[in-house]
């Protein structure tokens, strides 16, 4: 099922988990090109309603293009909202939908790590950009797109002390101080406003890379593109609106009685607030684990995928019960916490 140059990550994990029937609604958080969503609306068929998500209106359009002509007659309805996942249960309940499948695929397409123009790698020269969102406003549903500043913008303008803990945050980058000490030398001399710049001055801070270790570049790009972009902040949405959704009397309900939710994460910042709003879940009584901890990659996928390697699917089911109690219904129950912002499958894990 997947276009060229695009392979989704754990496809049939996914549909095994999240168990699609025909008829039912379907939310994909994150469209990307469309591989997950094509295979969701294959089994909701065209009693089915599919809504349609993603921040790059570029891939929301490839997206919903690839579905309609991949399925013609058998294609579901489908909605599209080009706008960010976090406000996805307003959108949903706005349309006056419940849905009873919700995917976010929190990787980012290969059509934006591929291309020089968006800034995301540091293997190619573009302009330091970052940005997942290409243009402000839509027609499609949602409030439209409001951009952020770019990763060049960022560079430029934070503190020494904030862009370290930028990278010592989200990169998990040991030298942060180091990098950004570098980083801020070099930007009085000369705007950094290119990929490789950037990355020629955190290699000079951070080192050679070990031996089979990663780019001394790496952390750092995570980081700044996490802060660009919100990554956990956006995801803390999404998540408590998982939990009101559940539970809470206080939110507008979107989720069916017995909404399946997945969420495949790539990295351990992404990975821990979801591992922890899940369980709380769980533990309130109102959600079923449905992959017993997380569900990774077979080593098939690895060999023809090496992008999936850290690749965790995680899949709760809603359990029709009580409503949460204040407590339950707090942050505090599992959620990412204090964020500043700038199923039984093969490959089943259980968590330690």
């Amino acid at each position: 099922m997947a276009t060229s140059g695009h392979i989704p990550v754990l496809l049939e994990e996914t549909l095994r988990a999240l168990a699609p029937a025909p008829g039912e609604t379907v939310v994909d958080c994150t469209a990307g090109l469309g591989g997950h969503a094509m295979a969701l609306s294959e089994a909701i068929g065209a009693a089915g309603v599919l809504v349609l998500n993603d921040v790059d209106e570029g891939n929301l359009s490839r997206a919903s293009r690839r579905v309609r002509e991949g399925l013609g007659e058998g294609v579901p309805r489908i909605v599209e909202v080009c706008g960010n996942f976090s406000s996805i249960a307003r959108c949903v309940a706005a349309q006056g939908l419940r849905a009873g499948v919700v995917l976010a695929d929190l990787g980012f397409s290969s059509s934006q790590m591929d291309d020089a123009s968006r800034g995301f790698s540091f293997m190619r020269d573009g302009p330091l950009d970052m940005r997942l969102a290409r243009r402000e406003g839509s027609g499609t549903a949602g409030s439209g797109i409001e951009l952020t500043p770019s990763a060049a913008e960022l560079v430029a303008s934070l503190p020494e002390s904030e862009l370290a803990r930028i990278i010592r945050e989200y990169g998990e980058e040991r030298n942060a101080s180091g990098i950004a000490r570098k980083i801020a030398g070099a930007r009085r001399e000369n705007p950094i406003t290119t990929t490789l710049e950037l990355a020629r001055i955190v290699r000079s801070a951070a080192g050679r890379a070990a031996p089979g270790g990663i780019d001394p570049a790496t952390r750092t790009f995570q980081a700044i593109r996490i802060a660009v972009n919100d990554e956990l902040g956006n995801l803390d949405a999404l998540l408590h609106a998982v939990q009101g959704g559940m539970g809470s009397p206080a939110r507008p309900d979107w989720l069916s009685s017995d909404a399946r939710i997945g969420i495949i994460s790539f990295h351990s910042l992404e990975d821990r607030p979801v591992k922890r709003m899940f369980a709380s879940l769980v533990e309130a009584g109102v959600a079923e684990d449905v992959t017993g901890g997380f569900v990774g990659p077979s080593e098939s996928e690895i060999g023809s995928n090496p992008r999936s390697r850290s690749a965790k699917l995680r899949v709760v089911k809603r359990r029709p019960s009580r409503p949460l109690s204040g407590d339950e219904a707090s942050p505090a129950a599992g959620g990412i916490g204090s964020h500043r912002s700038p199923v039984q499958a093969r490959t089943r894990h259980r968590d330690s």
